[in-house]
């Protein structure tokens, strides 16, 4: 074998190395490049599940102070609603001493007690939910007690008579007032 052969040989090997090389670094590159991308698309998924998270907690807490405040605003509605017939015995004494003139002292005393509790539930968020005779009877705010026949043509589905009032606590009605319609 000759040097020019040689050299040619020894030329061919290192453009085969220096090739080899390149194929080697760009399958490099091109792995690094897939490791990337897969590296990316992990991490946006990653974030994607923070953020659904996030706003998951998020969700959870403004749900939570949301039935706490509810929970506070009724906290005491199971006492109302057993104090409520408390409030309708008082009405039927009040209207029974109304009738009997001896008795004037007696009645401001009971009155009194009835004003001092009727205010006391008040300010613990208790409302009369307000019936007249003569308003339209709508099943949404009214339990209707029984149907009588109208006195007169006006009258007819309308609130005759206020058997029991309701009550209302807050925005939430804890008695419905039982009343009496023209049919």
């Amino acid at each position: 074998m000759s040097k020019k052969e040689k050299t040619n040989d020894i030329e061919n090997d290192q453009i085969d190395g220096v090739e080899n090389e390149t194929v080697e670094v760009e399958e490099q590159v091109i792995e690094e490049q897939t490791v990337e991308e897969k590296l990316e698309t992990e991490l946006k998924q990653e974030k994607d599940k923070f953020l659904r998270l996030f706003a998951e907690f998020e969700n959870y807490k403004r749900r939570t102070s949301k039935e706490r405040i509810e929970l506070f605003s009724t906290a005491s509605e199971d006492v109302m609603k057993t104090l409520l017939p408390v409030l309708d015995d008082f009405e039927r004494a009040l209207a029974h001493i109304e009738e009997d003139k001896e008795a004037e002292e007696l009645r401001k005393g009971v009155l009194l007690i009835y004003q001092k509790l009727i205010k006391t539930l008040e300010q613990k968020g208790l409302e009369v939910a307000k019936v007249e005779k003569g308003d339209v009877f709508n099943a949404d705010d009214h339990e209707a007690i029984t149907q009588i026949p109208a006195p007169s043509d006006d009258l007819k589905g309308k609130v005759i008579d206020v058997i029991e009032k309701g009550y209302k606590l807050g925005e939430k009605v804890i008695r419905f007032p039982k009343v009496v319609i023209g049919q």
